[in-house]
C-alpha cells in the first residue's frame, strides 16, 4: 500500500492573515452583543474585558511548561504571549490590548522586550497600552465615547464538558467600574459554535497536516516498536511540516487490549504482531484543533474478527456522515451509529435478538459507551454543546454525549463511532438477566482480548449537507496475500 504521489498538504494561510481571523471573531462578537442588548432594550455601551492566560510552574518547581493561551482570549485576540488583557468597545468596535511591563532584568533572561507598536501591528488591534495603565485607559475610553458610568462585560460561565468555570478578569481599581458577569459568556460561546471561512481554513490545515502524519505512522508501524515511538513519529511529522508544534490533546497510541481504554495516554506498551492499533492524535495550528482517529492491524493484515469489527465501525462512520445536514439532531446521529454497529454484530451472531429491543435496552452503550462526537475549534472539545435550556440525557451512552444540539451550518463536529470490548461493561451486561440474553457469550469470549476500534473524522456542516475535512485512508484494501490494512488513495 502506498499513498498517491500527487497528494500533498494544502497551503497554510499566510502568516499576516492570522490576525484577520481573530479580528473577524471580534466583529462577530460585537454584532452579537449589539443584537442582544438591542433586543433587551439596553443601551449599546460597555466594554468587553478578558484576561489572558498566565505562565504556570509545574507544581512547586520553577519549571515553566510551554505556554498555551487561554482559549476565549485566543479566539478574540490570537495573542501568543502570557500576561495580557484585551478589551473590545461594544459601541465603537475598537479593540485594545494591554501588555505586561517588563523589568530591565527580564531582557537578560528572555531577550529584548517587544515594544507596544509590535503588538499593535502583530495582532491588528486599534491600540496597545501596558497592564498598569488599564484602569485609566478604560475610564478614558468610556468618557470619550459618552458611555457614562463605565460598564465592563466580564467572562464568567461554566464549561459543560469539564464543569469548570471561566475566571472573570480583575485588576487594581476595578471597584470603580460597573460589571456584568452574566451576558458575555453565553454569547461569546455561541459565537465559537459556528466557524467563519478563515477559521475553517485553519481547521482544514490542521486536518491536512494530521492526516499526513497519521499516514506516516501507518507506514512506519511494525511489531516490536513502542507506542511512544508511534506518538513521536506523529509529532515529528506534524511539527516539521507546516509548523504544527502542538497537539490538540494528549495523544492516544493504543495497541492490543490498550485500545479499549477510552482515555489511554500512557503510550508505553509494545506493538505486538497481529494486534489492532488505535491512533487518536490531532495537531493544532494557530490555536485551532484537529482530532483524528485511525484503527488498523499492526502487521498490515486484518484477521477475520478484526475485519468484522472494523467494518461495523466504518459503516456507522460513513452512514452518520451521509445523514448530516442542518436541522439533524446529534442524538439521532449517535443512535444511528449504535444501530449500525449492533446490526453488524448481529450479522456475525455476536449478539442475537431484535435490534429495536436492543436499542430500548441501551445495548449499544455496552460497545460504544462514549459519545459519537463533539464540537471542534480552538479547543478539541469546543464549548457550546449544552446551551441554557438543553439538558444532558441520563441514559447509558447518551449521557456521554458532549452535545445533543441540532446541527447548524458552520459547525465543525467530530464523528467518532467505536466498538470496544471492555471487561467492566461486558461483566455488567452478563449480570443483567435481560441484557445478557442478547449476547452470544461463546462468541463474545473470542473478542474479549480484542481491544477496540474507533474511526474519527472532523466534519463541517454545510448549507445542504456536510464536508469531511479529514483525509485518512479508511477503506480496507484486498491484496493477494490477504487483507492489506488500508488503501492509500
Amino acid at each position: 500500500c502506498k499513498m498517491n504521489e500527487s497528494s500533498s498538504l494544502s497551503l497554510a494561510p499566510p502568516g499576516e492573515s492570522m490576525a484577520e481571523v481573530h479580528a473577524g471573531n471580534r466583529e462577530r462578537l460585537v454584532a452579537a452583543l449589539r443584537a442582544h442588548l438591542s433586543a433587551a432594550g439596553r443601551p449599546l455601551r460597555g466594554i468587553v474585558l478578558l484576561k489572558g492566560g498566565e505562565e504556570q510552574t509545574r507544581y512547586c518547581t520553577d519549571h515553566v511548561p510551554l505556554f498555551r493561551q487561554e482559549s476565549y482570549f485566543a479566539y478574540l485576540f490570537g495573542v501568543r504571549e502570557p500576561g495580557f488583557y484585551g478589551a473590545v468597545d461594544i459601541g465603537s468596535g475598537q479593540s485594545i490590548l494591554f501588555a505586561p511591563r517588563f523589568s530591565p532584568d527580564d531582557a537578560i533572561w528572555n531577550g529584548k522586550p517587544k515594544k507596544l507598536p509590535y503588538f499593535k501591528d502583530m495582532y491588528k488591534v486599534d491600540s496597545v497600552f501596558y497592564v498598569d495603565e488599564l484602569a485609566q485607559v478604560l475610564r478614558c475610553e468610556c468618557s470619550e465615547h459618552g458611555h457614562g458610568e463605565p460598564l465592563l462585560f466580564l467572562l464568567y460561565g461554566q464549561n459543560t464538558d469539564s464543569g469548570n468555570y471561566s475566571r472573570p478578569a480583575s485588576f487594581e481599581g476595578m471597584d470603580k467600574f460597573d460589571t456584568d458577569l452574566s451576558t458575555l459568556h453565553p454569547i461569546l460561546t455561541e459565537c465559537r459554535v459556528t466557524k467563519s471561512d478563515m477559521e475553517l481554513a485553519l481547521i482544514q490545515h490542521a486536518n491536512d497536516v494530521s492526516s499526513e502524519a497519521h499516514v506516516e505512522v501507518m507506514r512506519k508501524i511494525k511489531p516490536g516498536m513502542t507506542e511512544n515511538q508511534l506518538e513521536s513519529t506523529f509529532r515529528c511529522h506534524a511539527s516539521m511540516h507546516e509548523g504544527c508544534r502542538r497537539c490538540s490533546y494528549t495523544c492516544v497510541c493504543a495497541t492490543g487490549q490498550n485500545s479499549s481504554i477510552l482515555h489511554y495516554g500512557q503510550n508505553d506498551g509494545t506493538v505486538n504482531d497481529g494486534d489492532m492499533a488505535l491512533m487518536d492524535m490531532g495537531a493544532e495550528y494557530n490555536f485551532y484543533a484537529s482530532d483524528i482517529t485511525c484503527s488498523y492491524p499492526t502487521n498490515g493484515k486484518f484477521t477475520r474478527n478484526q475485519a468484522v469489527v472494523y467494518n461495523a465501525v466504518l459503516k456507522a462512520h460513513n452512514d452518520v456522515i451521509s445523514h448530516m445536514r442542518p436541522g439533524v439532531k446529534w442524538i439521532d446521529m449517535h443512535k444511528l451509529a449504535e444501530r449500525r454497529i449492533l446490526e453488524s454484530l448481529k450479522e456475525e451472531d455476536i449478539i442475537r435478538g431484535d435490534i429495536g429491543d436492543m436499542m430500548d435496552r441501551r445495548l449499544g452503550a455496552v460497545f460504544m459507551p462514549h459519545g459519537l462526537g463533539h464540537l471542534l475549534g480552538i479547543d478539541a472539545h469546543d464549548p457550546g454543546g449544552y446551551p441554557e435550556g438543553l439538558e444532558r440525557p441520563e441514559e447509558p451512552g447518551l449521557r456521554s454525549l458532549r452535545t445533543t444540539r441540532e446541527l447548524k451550518q458552520g459547525m465543525v463536529i467530530t464523528v467518532e463511532p467505536g466498538c470496544d470490548f471492555i471487561d467492566a461493561l461486558l461483566g455488567q451486561a452478563r449480570d443483567d438477566p435481560i441484557c445478557s440474553s442478547f449476547f452470544n457469550w461463546e462468541k463474545i469470549e473470542m473478542y474479549r482480548s480484542f481491544g477496540g476500534v474507533r474511526i474519527e473524522s472532523n466534519v463541517y456542516v454545510t448549507a445542504q449537507g456536510c464536508k469531511n475535512l479529514t483525509n485518512c485512508p479508511r477503506e480496507r484494501n484486498r491484496s493477494g496475500n490477504g487483507w492489506c490494512a488500508l488503501a492509500f488513495t
